[in-house]
């Protein structure tokens, strides 16, 4: 569960496109107007404090000329008091907002890109203001947080909050997986010290001890892979709980550790019994390598039909997209 990547918020942008565009054309035609040109810095920090009440994801308000350069500093919105407050006489003639908002009749929205201040993407909605007699008065731009805004129109943004403290429960379970999976390493090498000492002893015999430190080993094998598959999947991996792609890789990985483990078990048990000689128990191991084969069998079924229903949804998406 950790943050999104660019690839990760690209992705998403693309499936809410028009959402996003008809949302900030909507904000920025009911916000700007030409009297914000005759504002203070203050009186503009305000302004968009009250906006930032209802669109927290606001992350940055400035003015340009009809020239492309800045006539204000860089006003943050009221959940980006880092912002520096700088800008004042930027050429911004150069830059894909300007030319947009002059070229458009309403409002332009910029592709996504990376913000030179916060290091992240955003989104640029701008407007061109005219005055009364027709002339360009100047340009009203909003920056916007992708990813928060992404995280907000999605429901996540209450999820985001408590994730420090999902990852703090996941990494201690963890810790916990490895420390037994450390325990069994050290039984092993104490299996196999015996083992050695048996050898170096003629008096003293082997029989299973051997098996023993296999079991251990594969045991510490399979608990150790599952601390790791859970560290990736829900600490160190971004996981969208809304997205079906995602649930499916967890459940394969775990799934696919727990079919590994089984299955080499199972192998030992078969091994044990034949050392033994008792033929008897060992269909029982074969039921097991039985059951992990049905457990394979499912899981592909499990990922086909997953990925072939989540494939439906993409496809009727497009198709209201094209509508």
């Amino acid at each position: 569960m950790s943050k999104m990547s660019h690839i990760n918020v690209i992705e998403k942008y693309e499936e809410h496109r028009a959402a996003i565009h008809n949302l900030l054309s909507s904000i920025l035609s009911c916000f700007a107007d030409e009297k914000m040109f005759e504002k203070t810095h203050g009186e503009l920090t305000e302004l968009l404090n009250s906006l930032c009440v209802y669109y927290p994801f606001v992350s940055l308000l400035y003015l340009l000329d009809a020239k492309g350069r800045q006539i204000c500093m860089n006003v943050p919105g009221s959940h980006f008091k880092h912002h520096p407050k700088i800008g004042m006489g930027a050429d911004r003639s150069n830059r894909p907002y300007y030319s947009a908002a002059m070229k458009a009749d309403g409002v332009a929205v910029t592709e996504p890109y990376l913000s030179s201040v916060r290091r992240e993407l955003c989104l640029s909605a701008s407007m061109k203001i005219n005055n009364d007699d027709g002339a360009i008065k100047g340009v009203v731009v909003l920056d916007v947080d992708l990813g928060f805004m992404l995280s907000i129109l999605t429901g996540d943004s209450r999820r985001i909050h408590f994730e420090p403290y999902f990852k703090a429960m996941y990494t201690l379970i963890v810790l916990g997986l490895f420390s037994v999976a450390l325990l069994l390493l050290y039984a092993a090498g104490v299996e196999c010290f015996d083992v050695i000492y048996s050898m170096m002893s003629p008096e003293k015999r082997l029989e299973e001890m051997p098996l023993g430190v296999v079991i251990y080993l594969t045991l510490s094998l399979a608990i150790f892979d599952l601390g790791k598959t859970t560290l990736e999947e829900e600490v160190l991996l971004y996981k969208d709980v809304l997205r079906h792609s995602s649930t499916r890789r967890t459940i394969t990985r775990f799934i696919a550790v727990i079919i590994i483990a089984v299955s080499i078990e199972s192998l030992l048990m078969i091994f044990k019994f034949a050392l033994k000689g008792d033929g008897e128990h060992i269909i029982e191991a074969v039921w097991i390598i039985i059951a992990v084969a049905l457990l394979l069998v499912s899981l592909g079924i499990y990922v086909y039909l997953g990925s072939k229903a989540e494939g439906m949804l993409l496809n009727n998406r497009d198709k209201k997209k094209t509508i």
